[in-house]
């Protein structure tokens, strides 16, 4: 039965520990009293969660870890000892996470970023917060244009590191980050450009004209709330837009133009108006 994902298996029998758990190929794990539900009959399906006990035995759990195999989640670090460090996921017993597979040393209390896998050897979950290496730019699955799912990473010099669609490695420039980002935000992004060496950039609003729209919209939703009014104007520093709009001025004076000609907006001195 496969380790670190959740399972839709039938209730076989109860006995002392709990209930005894099957699929369809007939293995079995328990799930052990404490997660037995209120109302349950023998043959009713039940949907779980199973990892391997503090013995190494596989066992199932109604409780949702904060993350599963395969994927990425910000974590608390809850005690480091000689071996490493463990993670606070939302299961009874923590996940381990060993130097070897720390970027910088944990520290009790702090928060990071890591990717749960099944470690071969021992075949248990482990974490690590090296993310780098479990994605791959060789193959690259996604198009310039085209909207993805991204996972803040880490700062650079350069921008935010972002992990996307779970699978490839992107930058955001820094001259394209106009809200504030916090490591292991997920948030919706579009491909710019992918280079011949398969680096990627990524913005946070569509490329060329197709963010003029969206943009105008996000503009009148702003204007709706702030009672009609924003004091903004095309003498605006950009650090004010960013601040009030989270937008480019560049990206601000298109949208404006677009409102302006539907008549929607009126544009004065002291800013801007709605109609």
């Amino acid at each position: 039965m496969e380790i670190g994902v959740y399972h839709n298996l039938t209730i076989d029998r109860q006995r002392e520990p709990g209930l005894f758990l099957s699929d369809e190929n007939g293995e079995e794990v328990l799930l052990p009293n404490r997660y037995i539900p209120e109302n349950f009959e023998i043959g009713d399906s039940i949907s779980v969660f199973v990892y391997l006990d503090n013995e190494g035995r596989p066992v199932a759990t109604t409780d949702s870890p904060f993350v599963t195999k395969n994927d990425f989640a910000v974590l608390r670090c809850n005690q480091v000892n000689n071996f490493g460090a463990f993670l606070e996921w939302g299961l009874v017993k923590e996940l381990f996470c060993p130097f070897k597979e720390q970027v910088v040393k944990m520290v009790k209390g702090e928060w990071y970023l890591v990717y749960c896998y099944l470690d071969e050897t021992t075949n248990r979950l482990v974490a690590s917060s090296k993310t780098n290496q479990f994605l791959n730019n060789s193959v690259v699955k996604v198009e310039e244009g085209e909207e993805v799912e991204l996972i803040v990473s880490y700062p650079s010099e350069l921008g935010m590191n972002v992990i996307i669609n779970n699978e490839h490695l992107g930058l955001i420039f820094n001259d394209e980050i106009f809200k504030d980002l916090s490591i292991g935000d997920r948030i919706k992004g579009y491909i710019k450009k992918i280079r011949p060496d398969n680096k990627i950039t990524v913005t946070l609003q569509k490329p060329g004209h197709k963010s003029i729209e969206p943009n105008a919209d996000h503009i009148l939703t702003v204007l709706k709330r702030e009672n009609g009014f924003l004091p903004l104007t095309d003498k605006s520093s950009p650090e004010e837009i960013q601040s009030k709009l989270e937008l480019s001025k560049k990206s601000f004076k298109k949208a404006i133009g677009t409102l302006y000609k539907k008549r929607l907006i009126d544009l004065r001195e002291d800013g801007i108006y709605l109609n």
